[in-house]
């Protein structure tokens, strides 16, 4: 039964979505993937998704909307036009649904790992036999049994032989006594006899621990022979799974194969030049983009224009706001799509351009040792992959003879505000000392946008922090492998659903206080303009606005503020 009955009743494709839409209006070209704003044709579609999964499929799947019922799911469209020229939109979701790769309406996945009649279920089965095997031989009675007697085995040797080393040990004591006593009391054939007589009753001892040594080790051998019959079965039985589970592995990854317009096919290990155990990112073709791309060329769709957005709970660790709307990731779709997307004409990618361009770099302050400068937001503090303009680079033409690395800190590209500048390697150095023993006090504004759920004026946040190797530059916040990051919060004002903050960072961590502030752990509410974490607008509004530190040359404690032109 189709999903949308009233649409479906004229197409024979039960994924393809017929779409109202001025076709004049459509975009020339499909945006860069990776950074974009999702076209006016795709929200439009989005939005028809969203009320189909607001009806149909919350009822079923709370995505995290009621109390301790799972977390949220990412979706996505993409807008296509079919051989006729008729428009419509192909839906898909990330990973799986109640734990099921189909769900009528959705485009189906690249390869489906719950098929119950597919190698992978399969294999999947036989490695449970393997695993049951080795659970049965682990528990088995006589192997316990051999375990626990060689285990007493071993307790009772090391007592045993303790017990007469400390007596070999008593004796030896005894024995070096009577040498001593013997030799001041005795000479000649009396005392050589006497003599004689200890070594025996030394080379006595001595060999007495040889025999309890070799008895002991004759009943630990015999009882790690039982025991062994079993860890060899074991072992066995693990060397057939590691190898079985590897092979497995590489037929699945090879099973994921990607088809673009022209009819090319790869599969994960070429797309990510796997070689030998390498692995590509878990759930590499799972997501909602490649799904989508999929099933548009299989069935000979044109790709107009595309959007992912997140609808539910946002999972523990990264920041998902529901209905926002977020660009493929990059760790495991960018190398899949770019071979997916061959050949299509692409919207230029923004993270080739130059964001600092007719931009100045005020200086705020300056004398012969450092200078202070006001980086506008939207400009990089150092080089980067792509693009040379930066602070760095701007402070190195303005001072050529200035000696060692300049930048002493850095603001994330989209953050305005005070930076640092040293001229020479001394002061770079005293100021870097500063830094790292957290002695320079830095001060940011913003303004958050969203419904302020704090009941106090003031608070700290403290979330741990590590990079999304999925996703880079995201971060993540993670108990386990992140690093302490820990922040200070004061409110100034609010107006309307805008809130003035004054952020105090106790450590410096990337993307602190974005996370801090968006992470539902968190302040709960995403500083404005937020690309990464939120949602963007004509600018981020957050600016470094004051700094304190010692002066390395006059020892002065200098205070710099800048206020932000927000």
């Amino acid at each position: 039964m189709s999903v949308y009955p009233s649409v479906f009743s004229s197409v024979t494709d039960e994924c393809f979505i017929p779409l109202e839409y001025d076709t004049a209006m459509l975009p020339d070209q499909l945006a860069y993937p990776f950074c974009y704003d999702p076209d006016e044709v795709a929200i439009r579609a989005a939005e028809h998704l969203q009320d189909h999964i607001r009806l149909h499929l919350e009822p079923i799947y709370a995505f995290g909307m009621r109390e301790d019922e799972g977390i949220g799911k990412m979706f996505g469209v993409l807008v296509v036009t079919d051989n006729c020229g008729k428009l419509g939109y192909l839906a898909a979701f990330s990973g799986k649904l109640n734990e099921c790769n189909y769900y009528p309406g959705f485009v189906p996945p690249v390869f489906d790992t719950l098929d119950q009649q597919g190698f992978y279920k399969k294999g999947e089965q036989e490695v449970n036999v393997i695993n049951q095997k080795i659970d049965q031989l682990l528990n088995n009675a006589g192997r316990l049994s051999a375990i626990a007697a060689l285990e007493e085995a071993r307790s009772d040797a090391k007592v045993d032989t303790d017990d007469l080393k400390s007596m070999i040990k008593v004796q030896k004591s005894v024995r070096k006594k009577q040498r001593a006593d013997a030799m001041e009391k005795y000479s000649g054939k009396q005392l050589d006899d006497i003599l004689h007589q200890l070594d025996q009753e030394s080379i006595k001892w001595h060999y007495s621990l040889k025999l309890k040594l070799k008895y002991w080790s004759e009943i630990i051998a015999k009882y790690q022979l039982q025991a062994d019959v079993f860890e060899n079965e074991i072992e066995a039985l693990k060397l057939q799974r590691r190898q079985y589970s590897a092979y497995l592995q590489k037929r699945l990854f090879e099973s994921y194969t990607f088809l673009n317009q022209l009819g090319k096919y790869k599969n994960l290990l070429d797309i990510f030049q796997i070689q030998e155990d390498q692995t590509p990112p878990s759930g590499a073709g799972e997501c909602a983009a490649p799904k989508l791309f999929q099933y548009a060329f299989a069935k000979g769709y044109k790709p107009v224009a595309m959007a992912e957005f997140w609808w539910g709970k946002s999972p523990s660790s990264e920041i998902r706001k529901h209905r926002y709307y977020y660009p493929a990731c990059n760790g495991k779709c960018k190398p899949i799509l770019h071979h997916m997307l061959e050949g299509i004409p692409l919207g230029e990618n923004p993270m080739l351009i130059n964001p600092g361009m007719g931009k100045s770099l005020p200086v705020a302050y300056e004398d012969d040792d450092l200078l202070i400068v006001n980086k506008p937001p939207e400009f990089l503090s150092v080089p980067g992959k792509n693009i040379d303009d930066s602070v760095y680079k701007r402070i190195r033409d303005m001072y050529p003879h200035a000696t060692g690395p300049l930048i002493v800190h850095r603001l994330d590209m989209s953050t305005s505000g005070i930076l640092l500048i040293a001229k020479s390697k001394e002061v770079h150095q005293h100021l870097q000392k500063q830094f790292i023993s957290r002695k320079v006090k830095k001060r940011y504004v913003a303004i958050v946008k969203g419904i302020w759920s704090q009941s106090g004026i003031s608070g700290t946040v403290d979330l741990p922090l590590r990079v999304d190797l999925d996703d880079r530059p995201r971060q993540l916040v993670c108990y386990e492998h992140g690093k302490p990051a820990l922040t200070r919060w004061e409110w100034l004002s609010s107006e309307g659903d805008e809130h003035r903050l004054l952020l105090y960072p106790h450590t410096g961590r990337t993307h602190q206080l974005r996370v801090h502030c968006s992470h539902p752990s968190g302040l709960q509410i995403p500083i404005k303009g937020d690309d990464l974490y939120g949602l963007r607008e004509d600018r981020l509004y957050l600016h470094a606005e004051c700094i304190e530190f010692m002066h390395p040359v006059s020892k002065e404690i200098m205070v710099i503020e800048v206020p932000p032109d927000f």
